[in-house]
């Protein structure tokens, strides 16, 4: 395939079958999405992308939502069937009508066909619209027995290029004093551990330095405490992939997120580079030193 050509897949498929699951699959994966784009405007937001020759991979959702467009698809998709510059596939998501109306009845929302009829009315009608482009995918998959860790696994298998990773680590220092990362998954304490703050020399030095790095590592609890540590996570990291999880922080805190979390995100992170896509990231260290 050229370099130069775009790739797009059109996510669509029955009212409540999983299309914001498959979205964000193809979100992590590194394919820039749309939700609900009218069908009308695909050519022409097509032409902005190519000008734009910073986009490849493209994955747009269409559904019902915006139905008054929606007559206008099959000849937007014949336009881009003879376009030279895109590669276009269609991912429609389906489910047993029961399955259907149970997620319905779960959600208390009302179908987009049948606002204030039965939902299995709605969902006959959309099955008469839809069949078309039923016809017209090239993956059909139907969720009714799939859990959303099921489906993301799915589409990961179909879409997945072999130079991405869906499943990425990040481990990252902090200090308690600037309060803990609200966005991580997994929190670690090393106040515990010996302090060079409390050594002139040292303190101006971070984790990164290598007298201060020696220093926090010689101690046995530290090195009783990687061993633990680095054990818990490769043994969880792969159920957490298996469940779904596409990226997981690990913060590592200390009092003033200089010197002792510095240095332990610094070993745990590239530790955990030989099995996963790792970033280390330092959140505090140069933080007293601005202040």
């Amino acid at each position: 395939m050229a370099s130069n050509q775009l790739q797009l897949v059109i996510i669509t498929g029955m009212s409540g079958a999983g299309k914001t699951v498959a979205m964000q699959s193809l979100e992590d994966l590194g394919y820039f999405c749309v939700d609900n784009l009218p069908p009308s405007l695909l050519p022409k937001f097509w032409e902005l992308m190519k000008e734009s020759g910073k986009m490849t991979r493209i994955a747009l959702v269409m559904d019902l939502r915006g139905r008054e467009f929606f007559d206008s698809i099959q000849s937007a998709l014949d336009e881009l069937d003879n376009t030279s510059f895109i590669t276009t596939k269609i991912l429609f998501l389906d489910a047993d009508d029961q399955v259907l109306v149970s997620r319905y009845k779960e959600t208390r929302r009302h179908h987009p066909l049948a606002p204030t009829g039965s939902i299995t009315e709605g969902i006959e009608a959309e099955r008469e619209m839809l069949s078309d482009l039923k016809g017209r995918a090239q993956l059909v998959i139907n969720t009714s027995s799939l859990k959303p860790r099921e489906l993301r696994e799915r589409i990961n298998r179909e879409f997945k290029t072999s130079e991405r990773e869906v499943f990425n680590v990040q481990v990252m220092s902090f200090g308690f004093k600037y309060g803990l990362p609200i966005d991580a998954d997994l929190v670690f304490d090393v106040r515990f551990l010996p302090n060079p703050h409390y050594i002139d020399k040292m303190r101006p030095l971070t984790g990164r330095d290598q007298e201060v790095y020696d220093y926090v590592m010689k101690w046995p609890e530290t090195q009783e405490f990687l061993d633990k540590v680095v054990d818990l996570l490769l043994f969880t990291l792969p159920f957490y992939k298996r469940e779904g999880k596409t990226q997981l922080l690990i913060a590592i805190g200390c009092t003033g997120g200089q010197h002792r979390s510095v240095a332990l995100t610094e070993y745990i992170g590239k530790t955990l580079q030989n099995k996963y896509e790792t970033g280390i990231s330092h959140r505090d260290m140069k933080r007293r030193k601005e202040s």
